[in-house]
């Protein structure tokens, strides 16, 4: 839950930006766009497993091309 007090001398569009800030930083959006519909658990094992794919991919990558 984002919860934002406001402090003496505050405007709202600092608390507004504040709580933006916060909003993003608690990752909230993704997580109900995850929570929203239901994922047969095979479909989430080839999901993560396509993500780690991914995600090694790049590093070599980035590698080869910081020695290359």
């Amino acid at each position: 839950m984002v919860v934002i007090t406001k402090k003496k001398g505050e405007t709202k569009d600092s608390l507004f930006r504040k709580f933006s800030r916060v909003f993003i930083d608690e990752d909230i959006v993704t997580t109900l766009k995850k929570k929203q519909f239901y994922k047969k658990p095979s479909l989430v094992r080839k999901e993560e497993e396509k993500e780690r794919r991914k995600n090694r991919f790049g590093r070599k990558t980035k590698i080869y091309r910081k020695y290359g």
